[in-house]
């Protein structure tokens, strides 16, 4: 299959900056719901290759791929049967190639998933490991053992299907442990057999030349008696030597780690730069939107100030919603009710520890907010995630079972199923969105092409002054404390670069005084517009703001500010 290039930065062999992820901006997405070329109702890698051109368009500059291996799929593909091969549904490893490639020549870098935690019980490994003698080397590749309440400090993770961490196999005549669900069993990192294995599949993916792989569940992959059995120190001597075959052997490639756990616990994870480069950011996630709906700052600046220094080529990874639930385990009780109350007045809309809903139903489609809660996942430390179809505002389904409501096919057109697949309907891995406001017909990337107001071209303009400016990821972050506990503040500062983002978090206009003594004289530039605003001067800077909006600033010297709009060039002729 020929794609052609439309975008610039084509060339795979030109340099890499081995720091990329930090000015990164990923695109989240599961090749089942993007677009089915074949169509028999899933997405597969030819429908995602022949849309690159709309993700490089949109101006992000990686994918993340959710899983695509071989499944029973009875957990979305992270019940891996087999990890060095390609779902049949979704193509093969030609069509994964080919896409790789054409991802490469439009200069977007590939994420994919290392599940490493677990396995399905499908897997090979696991029915060697059962049909085994106890105690032998092939039962040693998963965790067992002859009393169901071993480990019993450990919290259950999925507490909506699962009363226990271990379950009955009447072939091994043994229990078995899983975090997750029980057809998912643990794999026994003590055994150095187990590592070896799981990094030659990390070899297998990165000679093909995937750019980054996101460790799915890390801290979970050590068991001890008397521990609640998360983050235990065996867990990073395993990272370590997956890190050191990474470094000795590619160049320029991401360990992504999940670990959703409070940020001290997480700073471990990027050892002495010799673990992960990444990881993800989740308890600032919840309280981006408690700080919307309460209209002040508090729990974001909060969050940030119990987040810890990382290390100098480490980043944070920081998104709005994602493919599973929005996740309250990183928050207190009371905040959790909270956000239940403001946010899933629906039971329906809850599951696990979470909330089960994308980014626009979660706003009520309020442009504002969705406009103002981007701009903070653009502007806050890290390098920012957009889960497919956010962009354009898509809703969400949430009688579907699990989390696969928020899971439903990318909104094309308003022609058949959505644009998404030549299918009979009924043959969709999921029905598309059909009811307002959320519906297909109104909400799809077609219509929004054609309004220059829309969500989707605003995005795109977003992410084009996001990518303008590397303060926004390399920066450093300096909260400022305004009066108006509404309106939250920041700089960004990098290499001679000084950014001020101003954020309304309420939904009646604001203003807000400024203590900018260190920058007198300066004039703050608008990014959007290019547009000056007033010089600095000995007094507090005043902002006015209308509801949920944002300014983002660079400040500069007098002489370095461009002319306002309105004020003559000096250097122009005089008509005659």
């Amino acid at each position: 299959m020929t794609v052609p290039i439309t975008t610039r930065n084509a060339n795979r062999n030109a340099p890499t900056d081995p720091l990329w992820y930090k000015d990164a901006i990923i695109y989240q997405v599961h090749v089942k719901a993007f677009r089915d070329a074949n169509g028999d109702g899933y997405g597969d890698f030819q429908g995602l290759t022949e849309k690159l051109d709309y993700i490089a368009n949109l101006g992000v500059t990686a994918l993340w791929l959710l899983p695509f291996y071989p499944s029973p799929l009875k957990d979305d593909g992270y019940d891996i049967q087999l990890y060095e091969a390609i779902h049949p549904t979704y193509g093969n490893i030609e069509d994964f190639r080919e896409f790789l490639e054409a991802a490469h020549a439009r200069g977007l870098k590939v994420i994919t998933e290392l599940v490493i935690n677990h396995t399905s019980d499908q897997h090979p490994w696991f029915q060697r490991a059962r049909s085994a003698p106890k105690g032998s080397p092939e039962r040693d590749w998963y965790v067992w053992s002859d009393d169901p309440k071993k480990y019993s400090g450990t919290r259950i993770i999925f507490t909506d299907t699962e009363k226990s961490n271990w379950s009955w196999d009447p072939v091994a005549e043994q229990f078995y442990w899983h975090r997750f669900f029980s057809h998912q069993p643990d794999l026994n990192f003590d055994n150095p057999a187990v590592l070896e294995a799981v990094i030659n599949v990390m070899r297998f993916w990165l000679k093909m030349g995937v750019d980054g792989l996101r460790l799915d569940a890390i801290p979970y992959l050590i068991e001890r008696d008397g521990t609640n059995c998360e983050n235990l120190p065996e867990t990073h001597v395993v990272l370590k030597k997956m890190r050191a075959a990474l470094d000795a052997e590619f160049t320029n490639r991401l360990f992504l780690a999940e670990a959703n756990q409070w940020p001290p616990d997480v700073i471990p994870y990027f050892g002495n730069s010799d673990e992960c480069h990444m990881a993800f950011h989740f308890p600032l996630m919840p309280r981006m939107y408690m700080a919307l709906r309460r209209e002040d700052r508090t729990p974001i600046v909060e969050i940030m100030q119990r987040t810890p220094p990382i290390p100098a080529d480490c980043q944070w990874a920081i998104f709005l919603r994602n493919h599973d639930e929005l996740t309250l385990e990183m928050v207190t009780d009371e905040e959790r009710d909270y956000m239940y109350n403001e946010y899933a007045t629906d039971p329906r809309m809850r599951i696990n520890v979470g909330i089960r809903r994308r980014l626009a139903p979660l706003l009520d489609k309020g442009r504002r907010q969705i406009e103002l809660m981007n701009a903070l996942l653009m502007s806050m430390p890290g390098t920012p995630i957009v889960y497919y179809g956010d962009e354009l505002g898509m809703g969400d389904n949430y009688y579907l079972g699990d989390r696969n409501g928020v899971r439903t096919p990318m909104q094309w057109t308003d022609g058949k199923n959505a644009g998404f697949s030549e299918a009979d309907s009924a043959a969709l891995y999921s029905p598309v969105i059909v009811d307002p406001p959320y519906g297909f017909q109104g909400i799809n990337v077609a219509a929004q092409e054609r309004v220059k107001t829309s969500l989707l071209r605003w995005m795109r303009r977003l992410v084009g002054v996001r990518k303008e400016h590397r303060a926004f990821g390399r920066g450093t972050f300096e909260p400022i404390q305004a009066g108006n506990k509404r309106v939250l503040v920041f700089m960004r500062r990098f290499q001679g670069e000084t950014l001020l983002c101003v954020n309304n978090l309420s939904r009646y206009a604001q203003f807000v005084e400024l203590d900018l003594a260190e920058f007198h004289g300066c004039v703050p530039v608008d990014l959007w517009s290019n547009q000056p605003f007033p010089q600095i001067g000995e007094l507090p800077y005043l902002l006015t703001m209308g509801p949920h909006g944002f300014y983002w600033f660079r400040l500069v010297s007098a002489e370095e500010a461009p002319p306002a709009a309105g004020t003559p060039d000096p250097g122009a002729r005089k008509k005659s």
